[in-house]
């Protein structure tokens, strides 16, 4: 079994907070999720999550106009600085303040960053090159009299303004100039959010937070300074300078106002080029207005909360808004009033997933109520369904057909169209209860779920939607569900009264097999074949039982495998707290080798369970994010104040300069965990649900910060198999150049090394193909059909790919099919590619016939036309 599984992706959450960025080809966008930053492709449809964790949540984040470095900088003002291109963390540096904005000069050779009331100027680190300290202050900008909030560069790269909390903008030089004074834009009545150059700098455009557009233009030489009512910038009379902005006396021009009535502005951008000056507000709409003349070209309400960020592309057609509280990402192409991107995560936790039987898809169901499918392609969420009014405790799909269940604390278990993406079938318990956990029969003609309040299991038909039978026994909540895979009508319930039971729900009997463990059950899972089952119980421990003679085979203590992490407010060690010490979701792979466990903590650990194995294989750390509670081992110190309080438990929300964000409107208990009489806003990292794919090369887990998932590392893979002396690259480059192609596929199958078995297998003439296939041994089969699916999803061989599977199959078949439970991963492998072959000829197929059909009608109608014209 390998281990090597790496994050590949995070696909639950679009946004947190921050800012967002589009690339410099406006092709793609940087929005930061949590502590990691995530890359939407809007051409492709496609999203990615670059590998590099920031200690703590991102602020902001810039990249440069070549789009080769980003720069991340997190709440406490630790940045690191990235190769964008290949997501590599170049460099760190720790700014020591909270940092506001960051920008790249238009050349890109400096980084201005805001330091509290001043402003720093770093020059531009080498991506290409590792130095020693790479980061060289340049200088430090001194005058405004508190947080500077925006820095704003000319397009020469050799001046700059900035905004502050303190009503005023000032114009710097990068370079002293010789009696130049930096120039004061004031006049504002509130904090100014933004400063603009025209795209011919003849013009500054400031934006302030109560609504106030000011243009500040030259004033002439006749104007009188003695207008004590025109708020004027502070002037210099230096020498005369190439740079026209510098020895510009500047002056208001005119002044405008949004007269959005009851809100503020929050976030504003400018596309110089086009002269367009987009405003996001507290109450989620945002506009656009065309400058000079203020003309608004169009005002929409895009969210019910207010918007924290927004973007615009080089060419000045798409629009990115993020929205924080709701989690929520748009592309809007004003032009045509449409949306390029949609998205949203969950509200609250995630609270479970499940796998489409193709791997194709992954389901989750949240604790706002909604059930949301994505696409593990391009990482998209494409459906959302709400029809849940409370939280969703879990999903499943059936085996066949495109059917998905969720279960609720609503009381409801629903059944949904995935072809239709409609709510089906609903059903109901004969009184009110609160369904904790389900489970789907092979067949998919019987959904079971397990209730927190009455201990009872309730099983419905999905073809008529009527109860079938409710099942007694249980003294707790039935917290666990899970029909046998195997298809042997067996039924298993895990509860809180410390036993797990064994229902045959079809049989005549009706037998009823009672396992006792010793602690409250958390979680059931069953082996793929079904003989094995095991069982997580909240002492730490996971059970594993044989199913068919009903005894305990192996016992894996736990406790100290999921361990770790230590919350602010925890009075003891990580390692004497009793807090996320049991798991509470298991997952077996595909072969049944291993099992997947996780839990209320940080970690997420790979079991070797073989032959009664109980074998840590590996641990893993969903997150390192420190603003996330449970992430530290052992405390800091140095965030202990002078009176023994932890300074990250002070609530300081209070000192917020929006009053909306100083308001608390929460109610006591509404947050899960903890003593609910507190108000408690910091979230824990924790694992609520973990799932393996079909195929087995991806897993994936519901945590704090979103779907995390997992996936082989196959560019660092070395499994070389049957190895000897004389197996060299070389020799297999030999043998092949001989035209000995069967023996050249073996040696390089059993060298394992992706580059040259991807040689020797395309250099294999489509003539030998069935001969080669025939004769490769039966140990290799599985390995050569899992390449030529993956060789299938990657290469423009179609027939080549086709003709291979087709002809492995036919010679192998039988061999395959008596061992189908020990490699299914590899033929849901194949499926999955085949399917989507299938899919994408069948689209151009369509394309393509309503294309001739065209062309067709086109060539009768000028065949017509000239008819016409002889007659």
């Amino acid at each position: 079994m390998k281990a090597n599984y790496k994050f590949s992706n995070l696909c639950g959450t679009v946004y947190r907070q921050g800012n967002v960025v589009f690339t410099t080809d406006g092709n793609s966008l940087l929005s930061p999720v949590g502590n990691r930053v995530s890359v939407f492709d809007l051409v492709n449809n496609k999203s990615f999550t670059l590998p590099f964790e920031n200690r703590k949540n991102i602020s902001i984040i810039a990249l440069s106009p070549d789009s080769n470095v980003l720069i991340s900088v997190d709440e406490d003002g630790r940045a690191l600085l990235v190769n964008f291109r290949k997501g590599v963390v170049l460099h760190h540096i720790n700014f020591h303040k909270s940092v506001k904005d960051v920008k790249f000069s238009p050349d890109g050779k400096y980084i201005a960053v805001t330091h509290g009331a001043h402003i720093q100027v770093w020059k531009t680190p080498n991506h290409l090159a590792r130095e020693f300290a790479p980061f060289d202050l340049h200088r430090t900008y001194t005058g405004h009299h508190d947080d500077v909030l925006a820095i704003q560069w000319s397009t020469d790269s050799k001046c700059f303004i900035s905004t502050s909390r303190d009503m005023t903008a000032r114009l710097y030089t990068l370079n002293p100039v010789e009696g130049f004074r930096p120039k004061t834009f004031a006049g504002h009545k509130d904090a100014v959010l933004g400063a603009y150059f025209s795209a011919d700098t003849s013009t500054i455009y400031t934006v302030s937070r109560d609504g106030a557009v000011f243009t500040w233009k030259s004033k002439g030489t006749d104007d009188s300074d003695s207008d004590d009512e025109e708020p004027i910038a502070s002037t210099s009379k230096g020498p005369e300078n190439s740079n026209s902005i510098i020895n510009t006396r500047w002056g208001v021009f005119e002044r405008h106002y949004f007269n959005q009535a009851g809100t503020k502005v929050v976030c504003t951008t400018f596309h110089a080029p086009s002269n367009l000056l987009v405003v996001g507000f507290s109450s989620g709409v945002f506009g656009l207005w065309e400058l000079p003349v203020f003309s608004n070209i169009h005002t929409l309400s895009i969210s019910q909360e207010k918007i924290s960020s927004v973007a615009i592309n080089a060419s000045g057609e798409w629009l990115a808004f993020g929205a924080k509280k709701l989690g929520q990402l748009l592309v809007w192409e004003w032009q045509s009033e449409s949306y390029v991107l949609k998205q949203q995560g969950h509200y609250f936790d995630m609270n479970t997933l499940a796998y489409a039987p193709d791997g194709q898809t992954i389901a989750t169901g949240g604790d706002d109520g909604k059930v949301k499918i994505w696409s593990t392609h391009s990482g998209f969420c494409f459906v959302t369904f709400t029809e849940h009014s409370a939280p969703i405790s879990a999903v499943s799909f059936a085996k066949q057909g495109s059917v998905l269940f969720s279960a609720s604390l609503d009381g409801t278990v629903r059944a949904y169209d995935l072809i239709r993406y409609r709510n089906f079938r609903t059903f109901t318990s004969p009184s009110p209860v609160q369904f904790s956990s389900l489970a789907v029969d092979p067949s998919g003609e019987v959904v079971a779920a397990g209730s927190t309040d009455s201990f009872e299991v309730f099983l419905w038909s999905v073809q008529t939607g009527k109860l079938l039978d409710i099942l007694t026994g249980h003294e707790g909540p039935v917290s666990s569900l899970v029909f046998s895979p195997s298809g042997e009508n067996q039924l298993i319930s895990g509860s809180w009264d410390r036993t797990v039971r064994l229902w045959n729900v079809f049989g005549r009997s009706r037998a009823v097999e009672p396992w006792s463990v010793s602690s409250d059950v958390l979680a059931v899972a069953f082996r793929p074949d079904g003989k094995e089952a095991s069982v997580a119980t909240l002492d730490g421990q996971i059970t594993i039982f044989d199913v068919a003679e009903g005894k305990q085979t192996n016992v894996i203590e736990g406790r100290k495998d999921i361990s770790g992490g230590r919350k602010a407010d925890d009075r003891v060690s990580a390692a004497n707290s009793t807090s996320g010490k049991a798991f509470n979701s298991l997952a077996y792979t595909a072969d049944g080798r291993c099992l997947l466990a996780g839990g209320n903590s940080k970690y997420v650990v790979l079991y070797d369970v073989r032959e009664g194995e109980g074998v840590m294989v590996k641990k893993f750390q969903i997150s390192e994010n420190l603003s996330l509670d449970g992430t530290e081992e052992f405390l800091d110190s140095r965030r202990v104040n002078s009176a023994g309080i932890n300074v990250d438990l002070i609530d300081d929300r209070g000192y917020e300069s929006d009053l909306h964000d100083r308001m608390d409107t929460s109610l006591p208990g509404v947050t899960t965990g903890g003593d609910l009489s507190k108000r408690r806003y910091r979230q824990e990292a924790r694992t609520k649900c973990v799932r393996f794919s079909p195929a087995g090369r991806t897993w994936a887990a519901s945590s704090t910060e979103g779907l995390l998932i997992y996936s082989l590392d196959d560019t660092v893979l070395f499994d070389p198999f049957d190895l000897s002396i004389d197996l060299t690259p070389q020799t297999i480059l030999d043998v092949l150049t001989s035209r000995e192609y069967l023996k050249a596929l073996i040696m390089a199958l059993r060298l394992s090394e992706k580059p040259l078995l991807q040689r020797v297998y395309e250099k294999i003439p489509r003539g030998d193909i069935r001969l080669v296939a025939r004769q490769v041994p039966v140990m290799y089969v599985p390995n050569l059909l899992r390449y030529v699916a993956e060789h299938l999803e990657l290469s423009p061989h179609l027939e080549f790919d086709l003709v291979w599977a087709n002809s492995l199959l036919v010679a192998h078949g039988r061999h395959l099919k008596d061992r189908s439970g020990e490699y299914a991963s590899v033929f849901r492998v194949v499926q999955k590619q085949l399917t989507e072959c299938e899919k994408a000829i069948s689209r151009l197929c369509d394309e393509n016939s309503s294309t001739l059909k065209y062309l067709i009608d086109q060539s009768h109608a000028k065949t017509t036309d000239k008819m016409d014209v002889v007659s």
